[in-house]
């Protein structure tokens, strides 16, 4: 592919993943993948090139452009050496004097005010800056000094005593030491949320919204022994569970809940758990330097939904945890109602729980919890707390 048909291919992915975007389809990796798929003659250069222009072009918008056309045109606003390729056969249409780039930002307007104000705008740079690639030791099977010894340019994570920190687009699925589940993809701060849980050999520990399981993973590393729980309401992703704790060689039970009658599907939980983690479904607004597009996703109705789901789910916590237990409240955002205000809601409900600070050595305190954001700790942002039932 010439310069100018790289540059048409990635207006092409932009308006498919614009589209997807607004009609909550697939992400704009899949929709790399698949338009490649498509088009065998392109080679390994052409799949980067166009992809690292998508890409850009995602990052640099905070509102969603009106057409991949014009997310390009905010590309050449910002580097004219693209302005070359177009009008160039198999290249974009020439630049018309009516034609508006999208519009540059790193925030979206409705949601600035809904940030956490520990985020403040010399912060928001970072939010989008490329992430490393954080592995999680499988610290029951493996030291993290024999898995830095396994990959070269690795370097231990500056806060979590399970990680290693490889740099961004590196490769692990062929490395033996993933096949053989001595770790697996983590970023360090879900690896810290899991350290707040404190798990303990012995234990009854119920993930509650456990996703792939990765941090079900985690607990059941720290502590052998401890009795765990993964459930889900997600058929597909829980479903991915049972292969990866087969090759981390651990032993986690799974169970598929059915909105609302999860009270009814762990009857057997019920004010029996040591600990249940509700690491919620959210904005996701602490990942967006791996999912830039998730700006343009979320929407007011969206959030407010996500709200009352994080609220419900925290209560159905309580209801699972024994006396004297304790609930880890977790989620990937940055946005004030979803975080503190949420866990404060939350103690104005359920006046006996007793807040705790989570003992972990990152973060500023945000309420009732901690607020990691990528600026500050060089984790994916995220906010945590740790709550007690009186017994």
């Amino acid at each position: 592919m010439t310069p100018a048909a790289r540059l048409q291919a990635a207006i092409e992915v932009l308006d498919e993943v614009i589209a997807s975007a607004r009609e909550n389809g697939p992400p704009a990796d899949t929709i790399v993948t698949r338009y490649f798929k498509q088009r065998r003659y392109a080679g390994s250069k052409d799949r980067r090139a166009v992809r690292e222009l998508v890409f850009r072009a995602i990052r640099r918008s905070a509102e969603i452009p009106s057409s991949g056309r014009a997310a390009l045109l905010g590309l050449v606003e910002d580097d004219c050496a693209l302005l070359e390729h177009f009008s160039q056969p198999r290249g974009p249409d020439p630049i018309r004097e009516d034609e508006r780039p999208a519009t540059a930002g790193i925030i979206p307007g409705w949601l600035q005010g809904e940030l956490s104000a520990h985020v403040a705008a010399d912060e928001w740079p970072a939010l989008l800056e490329r992430a490393p690639l954080d592995l999680r030791v499988n610290v029951a099977r493996a030291s993290r000094q024999e898995m830095l010894n396994q990959f070269p340019g690795a370097e231990p994570t500056p806060i979590s005593p399970w990680g290693i920190r490889l740099p961004p687009d590196s490769r692990i699925d062929d490395q033996p030491a993933f096949g053989e589940g001595l770790v697996e993809v983590q970023d360090e701060g879900s690896q810290l949320i899991a350290l707040a849980c404190e798990p303990r050999a012995g234990e009854r520990l119920l993930d509650l919204c456990a996703g792939a399981g990765g941090k079900s993973l985690a607990l059941a590393g720290a502590a052998p022994g401890a009795t765990i729980l993964a459930t889900d309401s997600n058929r597909a992703r829980l479903s991915k569970l049972g292969p990866r704790a087969a090759r981390a060689g651990t032993l986690i039970e799974s169970r598929l809940l059915n909105p609302p009658h999860e009270l009814d599907e762990l009857s057997d939980w019920n004010g029996a758990a040591d600990l249940v983690l509700v690491d919620a479904p959210c904005s996701g607004s602490g990942t967006w330097r791996r999912n830039p597009e998730g700006r343009w996703r979320l929407t007011p109705d969206r959030l407010d939904r996500l709200l009352a789901a994080q609220e419900r789910l925290l209560d159905l916590g309580a209801e699972l945890t024994r006396p004297g237990g304790r609930i880890v409240y977790a989620v990937c955002s940055l946005l004030s109602r979803e975080g503190a205000g949420q866990i404060e809601r939350f103690q104005s409900r359920h006046s006996s729980w007793i807040s705790e600070d989570a003992p972990i050595a990152a973060g500023r305190p945000d309420g009732a919890g901690r607020l990691l954001t990528p600026a500050h700790d060089g984790t994916d942002g995220f906010f945590v707390a740790r709550l007690r039932r009186s017994c």
